[in-house]
């Protein structure tokens, strides 16, 4: 039979795509799904498993019990078994773009035919359907051919399961979660990716999206007005002075508009954590400055945390981001970094992430960065450790570990530092252990010392202050072998396109605190 996926693969550039691309499966199964899809237009998509791929068709008004109803449905590639629960969003401007439900699914028997691959090739299936709402016999007949694109009619046989003037409409829900389609696009618990490692692709929930009108109403704002985001009002100003140099050059009206798309999927990384702000008031071109006091005239609904161990002239009161908005207020009172303490302020002394930062030297090539990121890998995957690698957006590559509540950051400083020179000794010519720069001679330091309080590392999806507005950005770690990753790849105008398609692979560090292994 060939490869009975071939024709699914030619018609998508998975590079693009975040649908799975899929293998003909080994068993042979008699399941059937049909998924109730939101794309450009209102569909169901009826899927029979034969030959362990999904033989598929659209059925833009559903399948019906109603024995008088005759349905046009529209013969497509066949798919991969990955597609029989699938529940989720395809992002859009994707193959096949909008949310999707299993709107019913069971399992399935061919009528009249012991081959049910040949009866499809010669134009006429009957199936006898046991589904949650979809019983008894369906006929599908092949009515004309216009090249890929076959009619083909749906209808329901009369039987004991017929049901007159039975409408798919008034049976919204799915099956599997009771959800409709409405809900799985405001929360969507999957999300398909390319790409990605079998290892590395967990679901992904995306929060809600920032809601266009938004979006909208900042655009339509002049230099500086009262900008009502997440339920918050703001006084935003200054909105077209330039910040980041670039071509064109991005104003504040554009970061504030992407720290309002970005807040909710950075805010798991930033909640209850006392935030140092990187401040740029003057846009990246002029010096910057850290500011860590929350500020007199902030507003009553920001978060803040006193700091109980404060000396005199220390920080006595720390901004705390417990809401989207909190991250847009940071990013117009000019900070174009944040900057989360790696521990809870309900337990301060207690980091919750044990930390590598891989710094260059001045000497470090971008190939030697990723050499020792690799290595990173290798030696995590041996003691069976949790981790995520992020870019910086500057040259830099970051590796966060979720670890258990009760370690100190004695604790994790001296593991982090006993792993890197464990992976140090491999490439010796390209690590200095030397505190100060000028006598590291040009080589790169893996810097456990990051593991102390107080002491940060740029929050994940965080702008950095430099042309053209890069970003901070997680990866998976397979994407350490991709050919076309840079430290900077990403900016405030492409990480957003990257995140739809790809998701977060930070969150697979969530909820998922660790006991760090000994290391011998």
């Amino acid at each position: 039979m060939g490869d009975l996926l071939e024709r699914y693969r030619r018609k998508r550039d998975f590079t693009r795509t975040p649908e799975p691309a899929g293998a003909v499966a080994d068993r042979t199964g008699a399941r059937f799904v049909v998924q109730r899809h939101r794309a450009s237009r209102l569909h169901y998509d009826l899927r029979f498993e034969i030959d362990g791929v999904l033989v598929s068709w659209a059925v833009p008004k559903g399948p019906t019990l109603d024995p008088r109803a005759r349905r046009l449905a529209v013969h497509v590639e066949d798919h991969p078994i990955e597609y029989l629960h699938f529940e989720g969003v395809i992002p859009s401007g994707e193959y096949g773009g909008g949310d999707v439900i299993v709107w019913d699914t069971g399992t399935w028997e061919p009528v009249k035919t012991d081959d049910p691959r040949a009866a499809v090739r010669d134009g006429e299936l009957h199936a006898e359907v046991h589904g949650h709402k979809l019983r008894g016999r369906l006929v599908l007949v092949r009515t004309g051919d216009e090249g890929e694109r076959e009619s083909w009619m749906l209808l329901h046989k009369r039987d004991a399961h017929a049901v007159d003037g039975w409408d798919p409409e008034a049976h919204p829900r799915s099956v599997l979660s009771g959800r409709t389609n409405d809900d799985v696009a405001a929360d969507p618990d999957r999300t398909w990716r390319s790409g990605v490692p079998a290892a590395e692709a967990e679901e992904v929930l995306l929060p809600d999206p920032l809601p266009d009108e938004a979006v909208a109403s900042l655009e339509d704002l002049g230099k500086q007005g009262t900008w009502e985001v997440f339920g918050r009002r703001l006084k935003v100003t200054n909105l077209d002075k330039v910040l980041f140099p670039g071509d064109p050059p991005v104003t504040k009206r554009e970061l504030l508009a992407y720290t309002a798309r970005i807040a909710p999927v950075a805010l798991p990384y930033l909640r209850g954590r006392a935030l140092n702000l990187h401040r740029y008031p003057d846009g990246a071109d002029a010096k910057g400055f850290w500011h860590k006091q929350r500020p007199d005239h902030a507003p009553a609904w920001l978060g803040a945390w006193d700091n109980p161990d404060a000396d005199p002239g220390e920080t006595t009161t720390y901004v705390v981001a417990d809401e989207p908005a909190a991250l847009v207020w940071a990013a117009n009172f000019g900070a174009l970094e944040w900057h989360p303490w790696t521990s809870l302020a309900a337990r301060p002394h207690e980091p919750t992430y044990a930390l590598v930062d891989i710094d260059p030297g001045e000497r470090t090539t971008w190939e030697e960065v990723l050499t020792l990121a690799r290595l990173h890998r290798t030696a995590l995957d041996h003691l069976d450790v949790l981790a995520r690698p992020k870019v910086t957006g500057r040259r830099g590559i970051q590796v966060w570990i979720p670890v258990v509540p009760g370690y100190t950051f004695d604790d994790t400083r001296a593991w982090v530092e006993k792993l890197s020179r464990t992976v140090g000794k491999v490439l010796p010519d390209l690590v200095s252990w030397k505190w100060e720069v000028r006598a590291r001679e040009g080589r790169a330091r893996l810097d456990y010392t990051q593991n102390a309080i107080n002491k940060t590392l740029v929050a994940p999806y965080s702008p950095r202050p430099a042309r053209g507005a890069p970003v901070s950005v997680p990866i998976g770690w397979g994407e350490l072998d991709d050919p076309d990753l840079r430290p900077d790849r990403w900016t405030i105008r492409t990480v957003l396109d990257r995140l739809a398609v790809r998701g977060d692979p930070f969150q697979a560090l969530l909820d998922a605190g660790q006991e760090l292994p000994d290391i011998t």
